[in-house]
Order: structure tokens, then sequence, then C-alpha cells
């Protein structure tokens, strides 16, 4: 878990952007009833997270997401591939060991940007994530897809282990999983990612817009500050050993009950009414 540990070490610490001016939006945001949704938009490569990709997608989240109007992020794609991963073309020898690892540590920039955001990502997947685009998935707070997606990491058929999707991969599916997906490369279905743990819910292409939008209603019906601290502990005790996250929960909790709408919240329960959140 120490990955969590670094990514989540400071909210506000960002690596300088290494890619270059983005010229096209690649990713294209738009809030919508408190939704911020990010979508992936280069089906000409099948959503590659290619530099200018990732870094697209990181600013869109870090442009919005202390704006108090949003309550969480949507990350989907156009086209019926989630993310293929990386753009190989970036992968080529003539560009340098250097470049590969600017790519691989934007990638992981990335990563850390959804882990520290204050509000929930939610990925919806409607097709194929492979690779870094499973990464990428995998990463974020809740994956809701298609009956017809699916999800592979297969690296290795090209000679390039999925080394660094297989930390998130890893740490959301159970280890036998996880080496059938690395050691083989085959795709697993959207049930099997249920059954697994990769997906929070799998249902019909026609409902998939719906299940977002009742995921997103739960959450928009909580409080935003709230939320936010629970994200934020939720991913710091993953790394804890248990006595030191019981130790350090129980402040949190104390914390959380000092708070405006901690201290609303039970009010509210009591009064048997509606709470009226003041989102501090």
């Amino acid at each position: 878990m120490m990955l969590y540990r670094n990514l989540l070490s400071s909210r506000r610490k960002v690596i300088p952007s290494l890619s270059p001016v983005i010229t096209r939006n690649l990713s294209n945001f738009q809030e919508r009833d408190g939704v911020g949704h990010i979508l992936l938009d280069n089906e000409k490569t099948r959503n590659s997270l290619s530099l200018e990709m990732m870094d697209s997608i990181q600013q869109n989240i870090l442009a919005h997401q202390d704006n108090s109007a949003v309550r969480c992020f949507v990350l989907s794609a156009k086209g019926h591939v989630f993310s293929a991963g990386h753009n190989l073309k970036e992968l080529t020898p003539e560009k340098g060991s250097e470049f590969h690892r600017q790519v691989f540590a934007k990638c992981s920039e990335l990563i850390g940007v959804i882990l520290k955001a204050p509000v929930p990502v939610i990925a919806r997947v409607d097709g194929l994530a492979a690779a870094a685009g499973c990464q990428l998935v995998a990463s974020c707070d809740m994956v809701v897809c298609s009956e017809e997606s699916s999800f592979s990491t297969p690296g290795a058929s090209f000679g390039i282990f999925c080394s660094t999707p297989g930390i998130a991969v890893a740490r959301a599916v159970p280890r036998l999983k996880a080496s059938y997906m690395l050691f083989t490369g085959l795709p697993i279905n959207a049930q099997e990612a249920l059954q697994a743990g990769l997906v929070s819910r799998v249902v019909p292409r026609e409902e998939l817009d719906a299940e977002i939008e009742r995921i997103c209603g739960a959450i928009k019906s909580k409080s935003r500050s709230v939320i936010a601290l629970g994200k934020r502990f939720f991913y710091e005790q993953l790394s804890m050993d248990i006595g030191r996250a019981y130790r350090e929960g129980e402040q949190v909790m104390a914390s959380n009950l000092a708070t405006a709408d901690g201290q609303e919240g039970i009010r509210s329960f009591v009064e048997k009414r509606k709470p009226t959140w003041k989102h501090q």
C-alpha cells in the first residue's frame, strides 16, 4: 500500500506538466447538475493515454475539483473503447528512456490526482479498457460498466509487461485474478470484473447513464465536506496496520462530528428531518 501513501502525501503537490502544450481538447469537461463530466475524445487512437491525453484529463480535474458546485466527476469515453492504454508510438526506442520515464511518471501523477481529488471520481465504461486504460479504471473510486465491457492488461504480448497497470489492478482484485490478467493478457468480461472487484456495478448498456445518474444523485445528497474527509482517510488508512488505522480513524470520526455538517447530520436524524448541509 506504499503507492497510496506516496500519492496522498500532499494533496496540493503536483509535478509540473511534462507534456507539450495541448493543441486540441483530447478530453472535454462539462458540468451538469453538480457532476463534472470528463469525456476522453480521441477515437482515432482508441482514446490512448498519450502524454497530452493524460495531461488533459489531469488538468480538467485540477481546474474543477475545488468548485463547490462539482460534487463528483464521471470519466467516460467517446466510442466503444474506454482506453486502449498508453500510446505505443510514444514508447518506441527512438523516443529514448528519459521520454519513456516521463510517460510513466505522468500516468502516476494522474492517478495521484484522482486519488487526492476531494470528490469521488467514477469511471463510466462501455467497451474495452486495456493496459493503462485498465489502470485508470482501477484507480477510480467507483466503476460502472455496461455488460459489453471488457478489461485486460495485455502488455506482455507487445514485449512490455503491464507493471504499472498491475499496481492498480492488484489493489482492486485478488492476486490470482490479477496474475491471470497480467501473465496471459487475456481479457475478462464485465461479470468476471464484477466478481473480482474490479468494477462496482454492471448494467445493460441502455441503463448505463441512468445508473450513473442514480449513483451521482446519492453522492450529491451528502455533505461535500464530509465526503472529502471520508475519501481522504479511506485511502490513507489502506497503507496503515489495523491498530494504527483504528486509532487514527477514531480521531477522524471525532473531528467529523465537530464539523458544522457533522453536527447538522446528527441533529437532523434526531429531529427526523432532512439535513441542510453547509458543505463545511
